[in-house]
């Protein structure tokens, strides 16, 4: 099976990543907060690396609950930078305290999160023909985010995050999920 030539075969959570989350639209809340989480997370690092941790940081986010994670306090903070199992940057930690709150507050302005990120698109996923790291799309949706409030959330890291939650399919026409298989 042709997959995107990004994909590391030797990696079952790369694979899996890429067959059943990359470009597979995410309509849950809760998916939504962990793919940005991630996101966040990966900057300056490589997506393997997350991935390959995403257990550990589920573990220590309490699966994400982006309620919980609002009322992290500084003990909590410091229980994360000791963490050695997850990427210990308090910058990070303090934004996704911080991007917790904003999440809950664009969910009460919006009804959802969901609604909120897949406007942005017209509730339709959109396709490219070539690789990108930011658009237009994803210059709105981070100035948007930022205006907000929320931290860590520049163009590239929000084009990577519209990739994750399928709001941006950009499977190579040589895979198996790319082309007219979308």
């Amino acid at each position: 099976m042709n997959r995107c030539s990004w994909v590391n075969l030797d990696n079952k959570n790369y694979v899996d990543y890429h067959d059943y989350v990359w470009g597979v639209a995410c309509y849950d809340d809760r998916l939504l907060f962990e793919y940005l989480v991630l996101e966040i997370f990966q900057a300056g690092l490589s997506w393997e690396t997350i991935l390959n941790k995403k257990k550990y940081f589920e573990d220590a986010f309490d699966n994400f609950d982006y309620n919980k994670i609002n009322s992290y306090d500084d003990k909590k903070i410091e229980e994360l930078m000791n963490n050695e199992k997850i990427i210990r940057n308090r910058l990070k930690i303090k934004s996704t305290i911080n991007n917790a709150q904003v999440f809950m507050d664009i969910q009460k302005e919006w009804g959802s999160f969901n609604n909120y990120i897949w406007h942005f698109a017209k509730n339709k996923q959109i396709h490219y023909k070539r690789f990108h790291t930011h658009s237009s799309l994803s210059d709105k949706v981070s100035n948007d985010l930022k205006k907000r409030g929320m931290k860590f959330v520049g163009t590239i890291i929000i084009y990577s995050y519209l990739e994750a939650i399928g709001v941006l399919n950009n499977h190579e026409d040589k895979c198996f999920k790319g082309g007219n298989n979308a």
